[in-house]
């Protein structure tokens, strides 16, 4: 039989009402002929309150412990999801990340998938179960340990299962409908993607865009594995949603596929920076080695030997960057007169595969802002990405300027 992979986040199954309705969706595709393979997350608010949890009882947790309670809560879904098949009449089973097993590094809490031996579940199918509940975000390390992927990584779950089973397609199911030019809550002229590219998809979720985790989109590409995101609380037919897929599936597409922000970032500044060789390195290194992670970067002309250095990182890295620095300043690492930190700013992008074949997105973009009195403070570029800081207050402004500038309400 063909293999399908489902995959449910959090709100999905929020309860035992909308468990048993994605089970519904299950039964759908079992009546196709489909072997399934469910993904689950933890029920929605169980995870933050097992990590509360930890956090109450040991503030300097055993990591191994900490992924031991923290996936306990897919385990319950993936439960409750097969005792609800089941009393469909639909022969399914749960497994946990260990008894498939997925083998994973044994960087707890934020482990990466290193195989997924396929026969046991498959031997599983072979002897009449139509579907195998898995829970999501977990594996096992090489030692035995229970390992966590990190947040999102259900999503990670699902693309790597799709591409092990050689799925025909990894469904994503979650409180939206599909991919959308841009934040529908922000711009109500945002328009759904019937298909968008593998690498238009990782900009956006590298960006801003919450809907897919970024290194599930990672895998996906790697592995041509086939992605629709699709809402669990909407009719489904089977154009519904979004396809994820390869460039060259998509017959038309615009020179901007979407527009991306992200709210919560900061722009910092090393003045009067030493200007010799190594200088970068050893500022980025202190960043790194502090997990400080840092986005645009721009150097300014030096003069007499003295330069600036700009960058940006998550408003919550603030404090921690600035440690890092100071502690290289102290130990005569880094040579700089002070660090000046902007955080009342955002980044705004716009993505799309047309930009390799198409001259003037820059200028058009550019152009907007100005004409919307927005002040651009940093620019990075890409293949078929342009992202610019600028104050947060213009935010939801620029990303409605550029939506209207660029068409994006309007198809191919």
């Amino acid at each position: 039989m063909p293999v399908l992979v489902m995959k449910f986040g959090g709100t999905s199954v929020a309860t035992l009402d909308r468990i048993r309705r994605a089970a519904k969706r299950v039964g759908v595709e079992v009546a196709k002929g489909y072997d399934v393979i469910v993904i689950v997350s933890a029920m929605s608010g169980k995870t933050n309150e097992l990590v509360g949890w930890v956090n109450e009882t040991s503030p300097f947790y055993d990591a191994r412990e900490y992924d031991a309670v923290v996936s306990s809560g897919e385990n319950v879904t993936a439960g409750l999801m097969a005792l609800t098949l089941q009393e469909m009449d639909i022969p399914a089973r749960s497994w946990q990340g260990w008894q498939v097993p997925v083998k994973t590094t044994s960087s707890h809490s934020a482990a990466r998938i290193e195989d997924i031996p396929p026969a046991n579940i498959m031997n599983k199918f072979a002897e009449g179960m139509k579907v195998a509940v898995v829970a999501g975000f977990q594996g096992v390390s090489p030692e035995g340990r229970i390992t966590t992927l990190g947040r999102g990584g259900s999503d990670t779950t699902a693309v790597a299962f799709a591409a092990a089973f050689d799925a025909e397609r990894c469904d994503i199911y979650t409180d939206v409908d599909g991919v959308y030019t841009t934040d529908p809550r922000i711009c109500d002229k945002a328009r759904k993607l019937d298909r968008i590219a593998f690498e238009e998809m990782l900009e956006l979720a590298s960006l801003g865009a919450k809907v897919l985790q970024t290194r599930s989109v990672e895998l996906a590409m790697r592995y041509k594995v086939k992605l629709r995101v699709l809402s669990s609380f909407e009719e489904q037919s089977d154009e519904a949603g979004t396809l994820v897929c390869d460039e060259e599936d998509i017959m038309e597409s615009k020179v901007v596929a979407g527009v991306a922000y992200s709210r919560d970032e900061a722009k910092l500044t090393l003045l009067s920076v030493a200007d010799r060789p190594g200088i970068a390195a050893a500022i980025f290194t202190a960043l790194s080695e502090a997990k400080v992670n840092v986005d645009m970067i721009v150097q300014n002309i030096s003069e007499e030997g003295r330069t600036d250095m700009t960058f940006s990182c998550p408003t919550d890295q603030v404090a921690r960057a600035e440690k890092a620095l100071a502690e290289a300043k102290s130990k005569e690492v880094l040579n700089f007169s002070e660090v000046v930190a902007d955080t009342g700013v955002c980044k705004v992008s716009v993505v799309g595969i047309g930009m390799r074949s198409h001259t003037g997105v820059a200028a058009k973009m550019f152009r907007v802002l100005s004409q919307e009195a927005i002040n651009i403070k940093v620019i990075t570029t890409s293949e078929i990405k342009i992202s610019v800081l600028i104050d947060r207050k213009y935010m939801e402004l620029a990303v409605q300027a550029l939506h209207d500038a660029f068409d994006l309400d309007k198809a191919a």
